[in-house]
C-alpha cells in the first residue's frame, strides 16, 4: 500500500474529531440562539455581544432562548453519555435508554407525579424520573433473563416494556387533561423552558453523572472482550454492569424530566463515534456527549425552520419527533446489519412444558360462551345503563323506544370491536409463528404505524374524501409498511446466508414503525390537526362506529379463515429453519405469506378501529394455553379470546368515566401488560 493510500485509510485522531465536533456544536448553538419567535436575530446578538444591543434582546436570550439551548446541551450531553454507557453494558450496538425502555419509564413517572397534582421542584420531579427508568430497567431484566440472552431478545423486551408505558402515560392524560395539559408535546420531547432554573438544576446532575462515566471507561473496555476475558482480568462484572446502568438512568431520567422522552439521540451519537476510529470508552464518552449535543439542537433548529414558532404553542413540532425522524432509519440500518444472536433459537412461541388440555370443543364453548356474556355487559354499560330486564326486551323489540335506541347504537360498536379482536389475535397469531418470539406482535413490525400514517395522510391531504378512504388507506399503508421492513430485513447477510431472520424483522419493523409515528406527529401538528382527537384515533377507538366498520373488517376476516386452511405450513414456522426445509416448506415463501396475511389482518382492523395493541401478543399465548399450538385449534382460539379482550376493554373504557371514553387500545394495553411480565417469566427457557 502506497503512502497517500495509507494515509487516507487512517484514522483521525481523537484530538482532531474533538475539536471539529466542539466547533461545529459552538456554531450549531449560535444558530439555533438566533432562532425564535420574538424577531431577535443573529444580528441583534452580534449587536449585544459586541455592546450595541437593547435590554430586549438580552430579555429574550435570557428569557427563552438561553434556557432552550441550555436546555440541548444538558438533554444532549446527557443522552450521549448514557447511549455509551448502555451499549458497553450490553455489547450491543442497538440498545440505548429509549430502545431499552428507560426513557418510556421515565416518562410514565413523570406523568403520573403530574396526574396527582403535586407540584415538585426539578430535583423531585427528576429522583421520579429515575425511579421510573429504573423500574423499567428491572423489568427488561425480568423478562430477558434466563435462557440464551441473546441482543434481539433484549430489545424485544424493552420495545415491549416501552410499550406499555408510553400506554400508561396517555391513559393518565386522557383521565385528567387538565392536570396534564401540555404534556402531548412534553410526551414527544420539547426543549422550550421557561426559565433558567430546571436547566441548571438537571444539568448539575448530569455533570456529576458525567464525571463519574470516565470511572467506568477501563472496565467498559475490558467488557467488550467478554464476561470472562474481563473477569480473567480483574475486573468486576457483577458490578461494573449495574453501575454503567444507574448511571445511564440517572442521566437519561434527567434528560426526560427537564425535556420529555428524547429518542434515538443516545443511539446514534456513539455509533456515529465508533465510525469515526474511537473505540476507548475515555475517548467515546466525551465525543459522543459532544455530537449528541450537536445533533439535538441541530434538529430543534431544524423543527423551528420548518414551522417556525408563533404565538400558538402547538405550531411547533416537538424535537423529539424530529430525532425519531432521523433515528428510525438509522436504526433500521442498524438493525439489518448487526447480529441478531436469535438465528437459531428455536421455537420460542411455544408454552415450555407437557400440559393437559381441555377437550378442545369444551374449550372453543367456554370462550364463546364468554364472548356472549361480554358483548351483553357491554351493551349494559355505558354513560346510560340498562338494567338486564330492559337489555332481553330491546333485544326481543318489546322496550321503550328510548332503550331500544341505546342499544341500537351500541350493538355495531360492540360487534365491531368483537371482530376486531378476532382479526387482531390471528395477526399477532401469524407474526408470531414467522418471528418465533414470544413478545412479537403487529405493531412491532410496523403495520399499525404504517397504517396510522396513511390514515391520517388522507386526513389532511383529502379532508373531503369518502368514507372508504380512510380504511383502504390505512390497509394500503400497513402492507407496504411491512413490504419495506421485509425488503430491509432479507438485504442483510449474516452468519455467510441470506434470508429472512425473524427477528431481525421485527427490529427493522421498530425503526420502521418509530419513524412512522414520527411522521404522522409532524403532520398533526403541521396542519393544525385536532390534537385530541389525533390521540384518541391513534390509540384505537370504537367510537361511533357503525354497521359499515363490519364491511371494513371482511377482508381481514377472510384472511384469518385462510390461515386455518393453510395450518399446516404454519405449525412448521416456529420449529426453526432446518425441520421446515427437510419436510418439504418453502420456507421463505411461508414466511412472506403468512407475514402478508398479518399485514392485512393488522392493517385491517386499525383502518376499522384504529391502532389497538397487545391484543395480537396476549391472546395467542392465552389460546396455546388452553388448546396447544396447534394452528388448527389455536387460531380460533386466539381469535375467541381476542374478541372477549377487546370488548371487554371496549366496555372498561366506556363505563370507568363515563361519560368520558377512554380508547380501547389503552385500555387493552394496560390489561396486556402485566400478563405478559407473568407470561415470559414462565416461557423465558422456552
Amino acid at each position: 500500500m502506497t503512502a497517500p493510500a495509507r494515509l487516507l485509510g487512517r484514522r483521525p485522531p481523537a484530538p482532531l474529531v474533538g475539536g471539529a465536533l466542539l466547533l461545529v456544536l459552538c456554531l450549531v448553538a449560535v444558530l439555533h440562539l438566533s432562532l425564535g419567535a420574538s424577531g431577535v436575530g443573529l444580528g441583534d446578538i452580534v449587536d449585544l455581544i459586541m455592546g450595541n444591543g437593547d435590554p430586549r434582546t438580552w430579555d429574550v436570550l435570557v428569557g427563552s432562548r438561553l434556557p432552550r439551548t441550555l436546555t440541548g446541551l444538558v438533554v444532549g450531553i446527557a443522552l450521549g453519555i448514557s447511549g455509551v454507557l448502555v451499549q458497553g453494558a450490553t455489547r450491543n450496538p442497538l440498545a440505548a435508554p429509549d430502545t431499552l425502555g428507560v426513557n418510556a419509564g421515565a416518562y410514565f413517572a413523570v406523568v403520573l407525579v403530574a396526574f396527582t397534582g403535586a407540584s415538585l421542584g426539578p430535583l423531585p420531579t427528576g429522583g421520579a424520573a429515575f425511579l421510573g427508568g429504573l423500574l423499567a430497567v428491572g423489568v427488561v431484566h425480568l423478562l430477558s433473563s434466563g435462557g440464551v440472552l441473546t441482543p434481539g431478545k433484549v430489545l424485544l423486551a424493552g420495545a415491549t416494556v416501552a410499550l406499555a408505558a408510553t400506554a400508561a402515560a396517555e391513559f393518565l392524560q386522557m383521565i385528567d387533561l387538565q392536570a396534564t395539559r401540555g404534556l402531548f408535546f412534553w410526551g414527544n420531547g420539547t426543549l422550550m423552558q421557561s426559565g433558567l432554573e430546571r436547566p441548571l438544576t438537571l444539568g448539575a446532575v448530569v455533570l456529576a453523572g458525567a464525571l463519574i462515566a470516565p470511572l467506568l471507561a477501563r472496565p467498559l473496555d475490558l467488557l467488550a472482550l467478554g464476561d470472562e476475558t474481563a473477569e480473567s482480568m480483574g475486573v468486576r462484572v457483577e458490578r461494573v454492569r449495574p453501575a454503567a446502568f444507574l448511571v445511564a438512568v440517572l442521566l437519561s431520567a434527567s434528560a426526560v424530566s427537564l425535556a420529555g422522552p428524547i429518542g434515538f439521540i443516545g443511539l446514534i451519537a456513539p455509533v456515529i463515534v465508533r465510525q469515526l476510529g474511537m473505540r476507548k470508552h475515555a475517548q467515546l464518552l466525551p465525543m459522543a456527549a459532544l455530537l449528541a449535543a450537536t445533533v439535538l439542537l441541530a434538529a430543534d433548529a431544524a423543527a423551528q425552520l420548518v414551522v417556525p414558532p408563533s404565538a400558538v404553542y402547538t405550531s411547533e413540532i416537538p424535537v423529539g419527533v424530529v430525532t425519531a425522524l432521523i433515528g428510525g432509519p438509522v436504526f433500521m440500518l442498524l438493525a439489518r446489519r448487526v447480529s441478531t444472536g436469535d438465528a437459531d433459537t428455536g421455537a420460542a412461541v411455544t408454552v415450555s412444558g407437557q400440559r393437559r388440555t381441555p377437550a378442545y370443543a369444551i374449550a372453543l364453548g367456554a370462550g364463546l360462551a364468554a364472548l356472549a356474556v361480554a358483548i351483553m355487559v357491554s351493551l349494559r354499560l355505558g354513560d346510560v345503563e340498562i338494567g338486564w330486564s330492559q337489555l332481553v326486551a330491546a333485544l326481543f323489540g318489546s322496550a321503550e323506544e328510548a332503550t331500544e335506541a341505546v342499544v341500537d347504537y351500541r350493538l355495531p360498536r360492540v360487534l365491531v370491536a368483537a371482530l376486531a379482536g378476532a382479526c387482531l389475535a390471528v395477526a399477532g397469531a401469524a407474526v408470531q409463528a414467522v418471528v418465533r418470539n414470544p413478545l412479537a406482535e403487529p405493531g412491532l413490525v410496523g403495520v399499525t404505524g404504517g397504517a396510522s400514517l396513511g390514515a391520517v395522510l388522507v386526513m389532511i391531504v383529502v379532508p373531503s374524501a369518502p368514507a372508504v378512504a380512510l380504511p383502504a388507506a390505512a390497509g394500503i399503508g400497513g402492507v407496504l409498511m411491512l413490504a419495506l421492513v421485509v425488503f430491509v430485513a432479507r438485504g442483510s447477510r449474516e452468519g455467510g446466508r441470506s434470508g429472512l431472520d425473524p427477528t431481525r424483522v421485527v427490529l427493522v419493523g421498530i425503526g420502521a414503525a418509530a419513524t412512522s409515528m414520527a411522521l404522522v406527529n409532524i403532520m398533526v401538528v403541521s396542519a393544525q390537526m385536532n390534537i385530541s382527537a389525533a390521540l384518541s384515533w391513534l390509540a384505537g377507538s370504537t367510537y361511533a362506529r357503525d354497521f359499515t366498520a363490519l364491511g371494513w373488517l371482511a377482508l381481514p376476516a377472510l384472511v384469518a379463515v385462510l390461515l386455518v386452511v393453510l395450518a399446516r405450513p404454519v405449525n412448521l414456522l416456529p420449529l426453526g429453519d432446518e425441520l421446515p426445509r427437510a419436510l418439504g416448506l418453502d420456507l421463505g415463501r411461508a414466511r412472506l405469506l403468512v407475514l402478508g396475511a398479518g399485514a392485512v389482518l393488522a392493517a385491517g382492523t386499525a383502518a376499522a378501529v384504529g391502532a389497538v395493541g397487545f391484543v395480537g401478543l396476549v391472546a395467542p399465548h392465552l389460546a396455546r394455553r388452553i388448546v396447544g399450538n396447534g394452528t388448527g385449534r389455536m387460531v380460533p382460539m386466539a381469535a375467541v379470546l381476542g374478541a372477549v379482550l377487546v370488548v371487554s376493554a371496549d366496555a372498561l373504557g366506556r363505563w370507568l368515566l363515563a361519560p368520558t371514553e377512554i380508547p380501547v387500545g389503552i385500555v387493552t394495553a394496560l390489561l396486556g401488560a402485566p400478563y405478559l411480565v407473568w407470561l415470559l417469566r414462565r416461557t423465558q427457557d422456552a
